[in-house]
């Protein structure tokens, strides 16, 4: 019936006609500021001078819309997005669609990287009208937010009979619109509702591996990724991969990973000269890129392509980590060790118009100019022909082969080879310092630093490098002065010195799951409380009692129409997955059997979904892992401890959860454990312990048998 509904009032929208519509221009004068001057985000500061009358979201402006009984116009964006841009350009910049938005609707912009909780909700609504979503997310509304129009990008000419037949249709037949509206308020509160599972369900390898089966369908084993395009990384998925072949002895799977970071590493979504990688692929082998970079994706590939490399040791993985560790601190890292949260896929070129991916790309001319003899070798090691031709005479740098065989290819050893790619790599950088550099996004959100400060310790544990160290804790310190309150309530912004927006539950569940990592490095139990700390006040303010899930908002939120539980694992894992597996690696760190029954009861809860759609459910899978195969706690004890962990962490061991400490310690896995002038390995399960040990290598048999 909704569907029905929907596509009854779509018609009359996009039907009826535009007589009705004022083409009056508003005269020309002195640039004059809306509401959105106020802000602190840059994407609603990109709109402070739009001649539409753009108001924030808050009370005052819902509470005029009601007065007015006008509807609202929620446009949902981000500073990096092109289409974004484009709308802006093409719409809300021209004087004639700005007077029909000013004198019929209230208007309000959003950034859907602040208030995601308002994404979320109009996305959902979106996807029910139309079957897709994205951004540029534009809604129609009732004066109380009840949605009842949507899409993503319009053109001018569509957007503007968008808005004279939607305005008409609302002042000559309102209700009709309030019917509809009703319906599809319905459908927003009752879709991705989970129900408790009251089944006890064993959790066994023969399900598991029916279900990975499932997902073989859809990855390309040539290509890396999924069959299709665009193309997005997916770090959560491959990292559920990895460890599922690791520790099922699955090599076509393994294989399969393995050439997923290598063509992503090879291809233009990766910056060859810059490092740090694009949002997606457009194409279906990673050739041509969007070109936006979000700190969420690298961090997260950070952390994959280091747990890749301890596993294989192939050495392009860690110049990977490397690169785009350098590029986040070159381009993201701020004073106060927080970081940034995107550059933009536009930036000007030479006729000082905004351009995608004009920064990145080269032409031949270009790079003759530059490299000069050398321009040949670098032409086939980056493919400049038909190959890595984009378009406007411009190429996107890409590689089609190792850098063994190039070199073999070509009668050098491969440390000449690396020298000169280096060489190759410093010269552009240097000239494309020069270019205008795309628009940085400054805004700090915890839930993406929280990812960074994740990734710093992964790579880290894996490569040594103390610095890395230094950096997640500098970063760890700063979400817990800055956006942790006194009460354990979290902040999901920062920008200009100022902490602002209540937290939502990706918040919590990444700072939670970035702290536990940063103890399983430091074993400082500070950061194991505070994770502690911050569980508690997520299940006293975000847990559904009815469902045992956590819903995306606090209970303190208003204003919104529907209160939503984020449980699908995207391009960022779903906050329910990670609040999941924190609850069952608390639940052993402090023996809580309640945690432990949280974690379980959650995974029971969308078990019937993994099996329909197992690539929606990655990390969750993870934490099925956890009860299909042996999970271990490993408890190190003495004075040598850090030095132990230092030769486990040379081993790919997903499955294993760190404890430790140099002295005693009344932690439940840790206590009694204690000998002075000796050192201790403990390998567990659930508490009981095999042997100890004072070798790690033998440590490592236990955990391997």
């Amino acid at each position: 019936m909704l569907k029905k509904t929907i596509g009854i009032i779509v018609f009359l929208v996009l039907a009826m006609s535009c007589s009705q519509g004022n083409k009056t221009n508003i005269k020309k004068g002195e640039p004059r500021s809306n509401d959105l001057i106020n802000e602190t985000s840059p994407y609603l500061l990109q709109h402070a001078y739009n001649p539409v009358d753009w108001k924030a979201w808050n009370n005052e402006s819902l509470k005029l819309a009601k007065e007015q009984n006008k509807l609202i116009v929620i446009s949902v964006g981000y500073s990096a997005c092109h289409w974004c841009h484009v709308m802006e350009e093409e719409s809300f910049e021209n004087d004639s669609v700005a007077k029909l938005m000013n004198e019929n609707f209230i208007n309000i912009k959003v950034d859907r990287e602040e208030r995601p909780d308002i994404d979320q909700i109009y996305m959902n609504a979106v996807q029910l009208m139309t079957g897709s979503g994205g951004w540029p997310l534009n809604c129609i509304t009732l004066p109380d937010g009840r949605p009842v129009f949507g899409g993503t990008y319009f053109t001018k000419e569509q957007w503007t009979k968008i808005l004279i037949d939607m305005s008409s249709l609302y002042e000559n037949n309102p209700d009709k619109v309030v019917a509809y509206a009703e319906k599809l308020t319905e459908g927003i509160n009752s879709s991705g509702l989970i129900e408790i599972n009251t089944e006890k369900l064993p959790f066994k390898k023969e399900q598991i591996k029916r279900i990975v089966n499932d997902f073989k369908k859809v990855l390309d084993f040539k290509n890396g990724g999924q069959k299709r395009a665009p193309k997005f990384p997916m770090p959560s998925n491959l990292n559920f991969l990895l460890r599922y072949s690791f520790q099922n002895d699955d090599k076509d799977l393994q294989e399969f990973v393995i050439t997923s970071l290598t063509k992503m590493a090879n291809g233009g979504i990766y910056d060859q000269i810059g490092g740090g990688f694009s949002r997606y692929s457009v194409d279906e082998r990673w050739h041509v890129p969007h070109f936006e970079k979000m700190l969420y994706d690298n961090a997260q590939l950070v952390s994959l392509y280091s747990k890749a490399f301890q596993l294989t040791k192939n050495e392009s993985f860690k110049t990977v980590v490397e690169e785009t560790l350098a590029f986040v601190e070159d381009e993201f890292e701020q004073e106060e060790g927080a970081f940034y949260s995107s550059l933009d896929a536009d930036s000007k070129n030479s006729q000082d118009e905004l351009e995608e991916g004009i920064y990145y790309v080269w032409t031949k001319d270009q790079l003759k100019s530059l490299l000069v003899e050398e321009f040949n070798l670098f032409k086939s090691y980056y493919n400049i022909n038909s190959i890595g031709k984009w378009e406007k005479d411009h190429y996107i740098l890409y590689k089609t082969k190792t850098d063994k065989a190039f070199s073999d290819a070509n009668s050098m050893t491969l440390k000449e080879l690396q020298a000169k790619v280096k060489s190759w790599k410093s010269k552009l950088h240097k000239e494309r310092s020069l270019r205008d550099r795309p628009r940085t996004d400054d805004k700090i959100l915890t839930s993406w630093n929280a990812l960074m400060l994740k990734a710093y310790v992964d790579a880290y544990r894996v490569f040594g490098e103390e610095s890395y160290l230094d950096k997640a804790i500098k970063n760890a310190e700063f979400i817990k002065e800055h956006q942790i309150k006194e009460d354990n309530s979290l902040f999901h912004n920062y920008k200009d010195g100022k902490s602002t927006i209540e937290g939502f539950s990706e918040d919590y569940a990444h700072t939670i799951s970035a702290y536990l990592e940063l103890y399983q490095a430091t074993f400082n139990e500070k950061w194991l409380k505070i994770a502690n700390d911050l569980l508690e006040y997520t299940i006293a303010h975000f847990l559904n009692k009815e469902t045992s899930m956590f819903f995306f908002t606090s209970v303190n939120a208003t204003n919104l129409i529907a209160r939503k539980s984020e449980v699908l694992d995207n391009v960022i894992a779903s906050s329910n997955s990670v609040l999941a597996e924190s609850l069952f690696k608390l639940g052993h760190y402090y023996s809580n059997k309640t945690y432990l029954e949280m974690s379980k009861q959650m995974l029971s809860n969308v078990n019937a979904d993994i099996e329909k759609s197992p690539t929606a459910y990655s990390n969750w899978l993870k934490l099925y892992l956890n009860y299909s195969n042996p999970y271990y706690e490993v408890a190190i004890s003495g004075s040598e401890a850090q030095t132990k962990l230092k030769e486990l962490d040379k081993f790919y061991m997903p499955n294993i959860l760190i404890s430790a400490s140099t002295k005693e310690s009344s932690l439940p896995l840790l206590e009694n454990k204690y000998i002075e002038n000796e050192t201790y390995i403990y390998v567990c399960i659930n508490g009981t312990c095999k042997l100890p040990v004072t070798s790690s290598s033998k440590a490592r048999e236990q955990v391997l048998k």
